[in-house]
């Protein structure tokens, strides 16, 4: 995945670009709060690390826009306790 950052500082806007590999994706359920669930991108890179949160209104919203080209994705892996699959 390749990230493509800006970032304002005293000295203007800063342009930071990274080659990283995602490494997990967690679901987030809310039990106390229901109604806050959320998706966390976990990605790691040579030098860099982080974490994209997703309310489910944004997760949604970016499915919609990418949803006519789903077609493009080749295949998934499942993560579990026992392992990767290929779905």
């Amino acid at each position: 995945m390749k990230l493509k950052i800006r970032h304002a500082n005293d000295d203007g806007i800063a342009r930071i670009e990274l080659d990283v590999n995602i490494k997990e994706l967690l679901i987030n359920e809310g039990i106390v709060h229901p109604g806050k669930e959320s998706v966390s991108l976990c990605f790691k890179g040579k030098s860099s690390s982080g974490i994209v949160d997703l309310s489910i209104d944004e997760l949604d919203a970016l499915f919609n826009k990418v949803g006519t080209r789903i077609h493009l994705i080749k295949g998934l892996r499942k993560v579990s306790n026992w392992g990767a699959r290929f779905i």
